[in-house]
């Protein structure tokens, strides 16, 4: 038994080290032909702060990316993270593989410094509808984002609050992020809304890309009035400033003219910060006060007047140039979420490094599910290949024994048979002289008649009576006889409770495992703010594997137990039955006879 264990648990490390292998290259999803690996390096990008969750920019051209073998619209498109299992949020931008250029944001759960992380972009499933996913990408604290990517109409918000613009802007191509704005002193006016609310003393953050074409005084980036209180952040003569309730701090160092720059006003804990392609320029000690009248970007409402849809802003002190990715959120920015962002929406960005394109090589579904798995789910399944493992070597052992023990018995009870009439010690003495078969030394029946001679014999050596055994000695070999077939179905029932204990406790660790499965899919879909099947269903079908192997592992060890327990319970009748015949046998030789002189 022990020699078939280790061959078993040999086995199951060779076929363990396989499934690891398997997991390092096998594929998210079948379907999918193709994937590209993705690799971001916060210190290639000179990023010094954790950025936390970051919609990462992934520019697509034809120098890192081929177009080839995938949908015209991108609808095919899918982002995974590193563990090859979690379906990322994305939002696509701009697409067209005709002039080979793509601009799609992905939803990074935690960008952090120090050692780079991996993300993988499938392509190549024709039959793929696009991703529902666009309003998860950018997290609820973002309350507005403008990427100007439609081609006419005021510009659409794209998360779940929909603060759209209520005015028209110019559009231009050229954008930092494929289309862009361009504004000549007219502002752009977002409405007010319950959500773009500012409590006093709260938080909120401004961001976007500018590239300022006229220098001017008091130019606006940013301007909200409501009655004595306004928070104002714009450039004057280039030079950087912020502005709460007409107390102005100003930067030191301009902005230069025709440059793209990224500027971000943060307000929160008592402090008005205004940040320059991710560093600080700006830091005004002051708290907000209530705002909840109209944002206007790029301009500022000196005279208003009321009307029908609100305040009516007059072009006053507005902005001249490009204008993109504007973005609204209802609490402070981190310093290192607005350095990410300057890292990976800039041109020359360094943040994303692309490997090169493989290709699947057409691995099964059950493939897919193992390297769904969680370390969790291993380990209920090494628990569970452990039971197997015990289990089938019991039985295999188990079978060997009985059906070694059977044919010994049948030969036992073939040779017994014929020497019906001669005395009962007639087989044991064939046996010493080597007249009779060996085959029935392995059986219990065997064992159970050698103890009886034996007793005999004893007997007769100590009573010096070799003819007459009374009744009382016959009952005393007969429980001789029952007390070695009491050791033999003990010897049968060994280790048997350990199968009993497989079939009842296997499904309940497989279930366990499930259990934990199901948390931990629910868990990681909540933390990265995926909720579509494809992020969903390879973990709930890894869980529910548990439960599969927990079954796989008690149904064997039930078939197993049953037709073990039948094969004792055979031998077992087996041996009562010859005792009852030796028995019978033994009273008969003896009846009719008295206590006699010794023979000899």
């Amino acid at each position: 038994m022990q020699r078939i264990l280790t061959t078993l648990l040999l086995l199951l490390g060779i076929a363990m080290s396989g499934v690891a292998g398997a997991q390092e290259t096998s594929w998210w999803q079948a379907e999918w032909k193709y994937r590209k690996p993705i690799t971001l390096d916060t210190t290639a990008a000179g990023l010094t702060t954790d950025a936390g969750r970051t919609p990462v920019l992934v520019r697509l051209h034809a120098g890192n990316f081929a177009f080839d073998g995938m949908a015209a619209n991108g609808a095919d498109l899918r982002f995974v993270s590193g563990d090859g299992r979690t379906v990322l949020n994305h939002q696509v931008e701009q697409f067209d593989a005709a002039l080979g250029i793509a601009a799609i944001w992905v939803d990074v759960p935690a960008l952090r410094t120090g050692a780079p992380q991996s993300i993988w972009m499938y392509y190549g499933n024709e039959n793929a509808a696009a991703a529902n996913t666009a309003q998860l990408v950018f997290d609820p604290d973002y309350v507005s984002v403008l990427h100007f990517a439609d081609a006419s109409g005021a510009p659409r918000d794209t998360t779940a609050y929909a603060n759209h613009a209520r005015n028209e802007v110019a559009l231009a191509d050229d954008g930092v992020v494929g289309r862009g704005a361009r504004l000549s002193g007219e502002p752009l006016v977002i409405p007010a809304a319950a959500s773009l609310q500012t409590a006093a003393g709260g938080a909120m953050t401004f961001s976007a890309w500018i590239q300022p074409t006229q220098a001017g005084a008091n130019q606006a980036l940013f301007s909200r009035r409501d009655g004595a209180g306004s928070l104002l952040a714009g450039l004057d003569a280039g030079v950087p400033f912020v502005e709460v309730n007409g107390v102005r701090a100003v930067g030191t160092a301009a902005v230069a003219e025709g440059q793209r720059s990224h500027v971000a006003l943060v307000a929160g804990n008592g402090q008005v910060l205004m940040y320059v392609n991710g560093g600080e320029a700006v830091r005004l000690d002051a708290a907000l006060p209530a705002l909840g009248t109209d944002i206007l970007i790029g301009g500022d409402a000196i005279v208003s007047s009321a009307g029908a849809e609100g305040t009516q802003p007059v072009a006053a002190n507005g902005f001249v140039g490009g204008i993109d990715e504007v973005r609204l959120s209802k609490t402070a920015r981190g310093a290192g979420l607005l350095q990410a962002d300057v890292a990976s929406q800039r041109a020359d960005a360094k943040l994303l490094a692309f490997g090169e394109d493989e290709q699947t090589e057409g691995v099964s579904h059950f493939g897919f599910i193992l390297k769904a798995m969680p370390f969790d789910a291993w380990v209920v399944v090494a628990i569970l290949g452990l039971m197997m493992l015990m289990s089938w070597a019991i039985m295999i052992a188990k079978g060997r024994h009985f059906s070694r023990t059977s044919k010994a018995n049948a030969v036992f009870t073939a040779s017994f048979g014929k020497l019906a009439g001669a005395p009962l010690r007639t087989l044991g003495e064939m046996d010493r002289q080597g007249k009779a078969p060996t085959d029935m030394h392995d059986g219990s029946l065997w064992r159970i008649y050698q103890v009886a001679i034996d007793e005999m014999q004893q007997r007769h050596q100590r009573d010096g009576n070799s003819g007459y055994l009374s009744a009382a000695t016959i009952a005393a070999i007969r429980a001789s006889m029952d007390a070695v077939m009491v050791r033999e179905q003990e010897g049968m029932a060994k280790r048997m409770n350990w199968l009993s204990t497989t079939i009842e406790g296997a499904p309940y660790v497989g279930l366990f495992g499930t259990v934990i499965g199901i948390m931990l899919v629910f868990v990681v879909a909540a933390m990265a703010g995926a909720v579509d099947i494809n992020s969903v269903a390879p973990g709930m079908a890894a869980a529910l594997l548990c439960t599969a192997a927990g079954l796989g592992v008690a149904i064997p060890a039930l078939f197993g137990y049953n037709y073990l327990g039948a094969r004792a319970e055979a031998i077992g009748a087996d041996m009562a039955v010859f005792i009852d015949e030796f028995a019978a046998r033994l009273a008969e030789e003896q009846d009719g006879r008295g206590p006699a002189s010794v023979q000899g």
